[in-house]
């Protein structure tokens, strides 16, 4: 059902990609420029994090928030998708994410892809005040806010008694562009529980990890799939690595690996897209035959483009 595509993350301070650029209004400068760049190059999607502090840890560095960057993109662009590698549960109300969505998808003319998880980052829950249930609860919380956020994209009023969430007759106007609703991306590491919601409820699973993860989680999701009664084939596998590109072997190796978790460089391989043209394009073959319809890399050269430039070719060579 699903037409292989190519996205990529736009730079926006969350990984400490802009802290080389010493001016706040700068760094954003620089991430709109790489955001048209991407568009001119042809990928089918732009992407950005939810997060507030950088990691591995907060370091006062710059780190544009999701919602307002996607909606100043979707002005500076005209065709590229827009989407969120996942938004986080935790920090929006269902109700208020309805709203954000829709207008989202009006302002952008029906590019976007939303995309949702439970939400891991402990730091920022506690840093923002934010409640921090356990792995089982924000679970729980995640899929009633995909029943809430569906429901107020099509029906008039909404009224939900959940467990963790209460609507009385909420309102979500304008409704979203795209019919019959805008797609559903849901990510994260659960195999049970999460996978379980995406059975349900995605239109797109994104993974990470190695190809054995991969092969995993596609088998664990439709396990899932059959216990719900719904068509594994409804539900397009995606993704979501980090690449690094150079011409030659030589230039891969001597950069070495540029993990921000400090994995050495065969590990940061094994879970990534790391090497030349015809070796990474080896690799996505690889994952499409085992049935990835979507790639969505983080360039880990940022601000630099060479890798943006060059992941551009080898999407080029599957469409």
């Amino acid at each position: 059902m699903n037409a292989l595509q190519f996205g990529v993350f736009m730079p926006q301070g969350w990984k400490m990609e802009l802290q080389g650029i010493p001016d706040d209004q700068a760094k954003w400068a620089k991430a709109v420029e790489i955001a048209v760049r991407a568009e001119q190059l042809g990928y089918d999607s732009i992407w950005v994090y939810d997060h507030f502090h950088n990691v591995p840890k907060p370091a006062h560095e710059a780190v544009f928030e999701c919602w307002t960057t996607i909606a100043a993109i979707s002005q500076r662009t005209s065709r590229i998708r827009l989407g969120q590698m996942v938004g986080c549960n935790l920090y929006r109300e269902p109700a208020l994410l309805a709203k954000i969505t829709s207008t989202v998808d009006v302002i952008s003319g029906g590019r976007l892809d939303w995309g949702i998880g439970a939400g891991w980052y402990e730091n920022e829950c506690l840093g923002y005040g934010y409640d921090f249930p356990a792995p089982k609860e924000r679970i729980a919380m995640l899929r009633e806010c995909v029943e809430i956020v569906k429901s107020m994209w099509s029906e008039a009023e909404t009224t939900y008694n959940g467990k963790y969430y209460t609507l009385v007759r909420g309102n979500c106007d304008p409704k979203p562009v795209q019919k019959p609703r805008p797609p559903i991306w849901i990510g994260g590491g659960g195999e049970q529980l999460t996978l379980r919601v995406v059975a349900r409820h995605a239109d797109y699973a994104n993974f990470g990890g190695t190809v054995e993860d991969f092969l995993r989680k596609k088998n664990i999701l439709a396990e899932h799939c059959k216990a719900v009664g719904r068509n594994m084939d409804e539900i397009g596998l995606t993704w979501s690595p980090e690449v690094f590109m150079r011409e030659t072997v030589k230039e891969v190796e001597q950069a070495g690996s540029r993990s921000l978790w400090g994995h050495p460089l065969e590990q940061w391989k094994a879970t990534s897209l790391v090497g030349t043209p015809e070796q990474v394009s080896e690799k996505v073959a690889q994952y499409v035959k085992m049935g990835c319809v979507g790639f969505v890399p983080w360039c880990a050269d940022y601000p630099d483009t060479t890798t943006l430039d060059l992941f551009a070719g080898v999407a080029k060579q599957f469409r």
